[in-house]
């Protein structure tokens, strides 16, 4: 039982030079990330579910103890609006089969303008085995009720927390016996990092909720300047100073951290 610490995918072209070192190809992105970090959430798939085979080959591509979130399909999310749950989930469940013991977490995301529907997100949390954690980020205050907090503790499914600009964007509800979180955009200096303070924060908030045995998934999606791959970096020295124990991560010498 760990704090998971990684970031919101991998592929993105400005951490030339700053998180992949120079001359690393593309094609072995994955690799080095994986030798870095033990866990990446990906945010690809919500925009094209990839077959079964290139999970399969992302699992033959990183070591043991790494473990790969996805991003549910936005067809499931976006377009159906949670409605007639069975045949995406089915479809997300085979291909990301492909990753066998390296599959963590399945991210819902749901639109910012889709309110509350309980028994809409029931049916879709039944599609899945109880073996796959599933992770709900709603993005609409009128989720926000006892209804929606018993629907997701009656199937072991975290709220996943979410941070933007270094305000708390969700109730931090404890729905099930592992925890979920997602840093979008810090406040700290340069844009989009976050400060010190806001990571010691959320790592005292972990720490309360969770104490040392806890299991939670942590990721950075601020992308932009190779910002996410920094700020994990800290977040987990926040983390393990607060006795928490954390995966590995970058071994970074970045100077002092902003404000």
């Amino acid at each position: 039982m760990s704090v998971r610490t990684g970031t919101s995918g991998w592929q993105y072209r400005d951490w030339r030079g700053t998180f992949y070192p120079p001359g690393t190809p593309q094609r072995l992105w994955l690799e080095y990330y994986a030798t870095q970090f033990a866990t990446v959430e990906n945010n690809g798939t919500f925009y094209r579910l990839p077959p079964r085979d290139t999970f399969a080959s992302w699992r033959d591509r990183v070591a043991g103890d790494f473990v790969m979130t996805v991003k549910a399909s936005r067809y499931l999310t976006h377009v159906r609006r949670l409605r007639d749950p069975a045949g995406p989930v089915s479809r997300l469940l085979d291909a990301a089969a492909g990753l066998g013991d390296r599959l963590g977490p399945v991210l819902l995301q749901l639109p910012p303008d889709l309110r509350a529907a309980p028994r809409l997100l029931e049916e879709c949390l039944r599609q899945f085995p109880a073996a796959v954690r599933i992770a709900v980020e709603p993005r609409h205050e009128s989720w926000w009720t006892d209804e929606v907090k018993d629907v997701l503790a009656a199937r072991n499914a975290a709220l996943c927390w979410a941070d933007r600009a270094g305000t708390v964007r969700t109730p931090l509800w404890r729905t099930a016996d592992w925890g979920y979180l997602r840093l979008h955009e810090g406040e700290g200096r340069p844009w989009p990092r976050y400060s010190q303070p806001a990571l010691s924060a959320w790592a005292g908030r972990i720490a309360a909720a969770w104490g040392a045995d806890g299991d939670v998934y942590v990721y950075f999606n601020n992308d932009q300047a190779a910002a996410a791959p920094r700020d994990a970096v800290a977040f987990a020295a926040a983390a393990a100073s607060r006795g928490l124990r954390v995966t590995r991560t970058w071994p970074l010498m970045d100077g002092p951290r902003p404000g």
